[in-house]
């Protein structure tokens, strides 16, 4: 199994102690950093039950998600060369599938900050989320086209439609809590959001939630779901329990 459960390493020196992966039974683990600069931890997990885990405390400022000035988009050509893996199809946001729609709906919309909040706009109003709807296999083009999903779903359908309109963008994953948030609060679960390119560094936007949020803690990026997978498994296993929480302490 490969596990990506720590806090992004620009989170780090945040945490009050190490967010060490732990499993019971306990096996010998090795870690790494895969191409996205993400800490993968490396395992052989043993027949039977198995759990696996971590917790930890983060500092955060308390302050919501920074939000760019108006304007930022760059034209391609001036693009840094890193940001550009992120103007591409990948496996679950389909360019070429979506570009026509994406055209249609937001070309006409000004370039930069605004455009991608009109895409944001869109996409939280046209899903409806449901977890009982949650498919690991859908796609952007899918979402698009049945309107429905989770967190992943509106991620990935954002993700599509910015880089249609030649806006790097790319899948970040994480926790999520309910600061600021009036109750009732849902169950625990981990995030989905996107970042994009603007104005000469990345920007948080959030297409499920549609509003700057306080509290979120980056675990991983890559292109799409496909690049940051909580668990990847390569044998044939059974899940049954899972538990995500945040909570605000003093």
């Amino acid at each position: 199994m490969i596990a990506l459960l720590n806090v992004h390493f620009s989170r780090v020196g945040d945490l009050e102690f190490p967010d060490h992966v732990r499993t019971w039974p306990p096996v010998p683990m090795n870690a790494y950093r895969d191409g996205f600069g993400n800490w993968c931890t490396r395992l052989v997990a043993p027949a039977g039950d198995f759990s696996i885990g971590t917790e930890g405390v983060i500092g955060d400022s308390g302050l919501p998600d920074a939000q760019p000035p108006k304007g930022g988009q760059s034209p391609v050509e001036t693009l840094p060369d890193e940001t550009l893996a992120f103007l591409l199809g990948s496996r679950y946001c389909e360019t070429d599938v979506l570009s026509d729609a994406a055209w249609r709906l937001f070309e006409h919309t000004p370039p930069g900050h605004d455009r991608v909040q009109a895409i944001c706009d869109f996409v939280h109003g046209h899903i409806r989320f449901d977890y009982l709807a949650a498919r690991s296999t859908r796609s952007a083009a899918q979402a698009y086209a049945e309107a429905q999903g989770v967190c992943r779903d509106y991620a990935h359908l954002a993700i599509a439609f910015c880089r249609c309109m030649n806006i790097p963008a790319r899948y970040c994953t994480g926790y999520l809590g309910d600061i600021g948030m009036p109750p009732p609060y849902p169950p625990g679960d981990f995030a989905a959001w996107m970042e994009v390119w603007l104005g000469g560094r990345w920007w948080v936007f959030d297409p499920r939630n549609n509003v700057p949020r306080i509290g979120r803690v980056l675990v991983a990026r890559g292109r799409d779901a496909a690049d940051v997978p909580l668990i990847h498994s390569f044998g044939m296993n059974t899940l049954s329990g899972f538990e995500v929480w945040t909570d605000q302490i003093d």
